[in-house]
């Protein structure tokens, strides 16, 4: 999802294709989304990246949020925007991993309208896995690496 350079400028980045994401989940927008210019609010669409990814990782049964000794941090998130989304629209999340390091992951997350083929919204976050206690980082658990692995890019798999 990065811009590549062109001519020494960075390239905008651009709407990404529904089937580049192997995960979906849906989500329900909300009256409370929407902002005084009559579309979901940009800090909503972090909110959304959390969502989307941490209750996949609860379904796979990779994450306990409650009582689970390995937590992720984020450490850096960016998102690019392509078109907007409003309540009472649902959206549906993809979900892909673009790299799965030894304690961290960088998620790439589309945003899109319900049945879109091109992401109204594109971004990423990455997580560093640590101790619950310690906050120092700590290699990623077996079941959350496996759970990622499915998600993980083409391009990546090779890494």
């Amino acid at each position: 999802m990065t811009a590549s350079l062109s001519h020494g400028k960075p390239l905008r980045a651009q709407p990404q294709a529904r089937d580049s994401y192997p995960v979906f989940r849906e989500i329900s927008t909300r009256w409370s989304d929407n902002d005084v210019y009559g579309h979901v609010n940009n800090v909503i669409y972090y909110s959304w990246f959390d969502t989307a990814v941490n209750a996949y990782l609860i379904e796979q049964g990779a994450l306990d949020i409650h009582d689970g000794q390995t937590i992720g941090l984020v450490i850096e998130t960016q998102c690019n925007y392509f078109a907007s989304l409003a309540f009472p629209q649902a959206v549906e999340a993809g979900i892909r991993v673009a790299h799965l390091g030894s304690s961290s992951v960088r998620y790439e997350v589309g945003l899109f309208a319900r049945g879109a083929s091109q992401s109204a919204a594109a971004g990423h976050f990455v997580h560093v896995y640590v101790d619950r206690q310690t906050r120092r980082p700590v290699p990623l658990p077996e079941p959350l690496r496996a759970a990622l692995q499915s998600l993980l890019r083409a391009e990546s798999a090779g890494e």
